[in-house]
């Protein structure tokens, strides 16, 4: 099972994907609730996935996204988005995204995309 970093500005939303990803043997090895922190982190624990808000204070997700996959070209994150943030996603997906989820979470979709993001 994969470490993850749950990094997103609400403790409600890393509290909900953290669950969803601890009842199926995930650990979550981190949060953090601003890019700025996750990329810290990121640099610290390098989690085998990163579960990232797109809009933050700091440093938005997509900014971090490329901060990170600078240093760690293989990083493997998964964008968590709004409905209506489809340019958003595009962009974070540009910068080296490999997946999204939307908010609110569909437990199902969110273990579909932990699935094929970790191969």
């Amino acid at each position: 099972m994969a470490n993850v970093l749950v990094v997103d500005d609400a403790k409600f939303m890393r509290l909900t994907i953290g669950n969803i990803l601890t009842k199926s043997n995930h650990t979550v090895i981190g949060e953090a609730e601003n890019g700025k922190d996750a990329v810290s982190l990121y640099r610290e624990h390098q989690p085998d996935l990163v579960t990232m808000d797109i809009t933050m204070p700091e440093m938005n997700g997509i900014e971090a996204v490329r901060e990170i996959v600078k240093d760690f070209p293989k990083a493997k994150i998964i964008m968590c988005s709004a409905m209506g943030q489809q340019r958003l996603i595009v962009d974070a997906i540009e910068a080296g995204a490999k997946d999204f989820i939307v908010k609110p979470f569909d437990e199902s979709r969110v273990l579909e995309a932990v699935k094929r993001v970790l191969g």
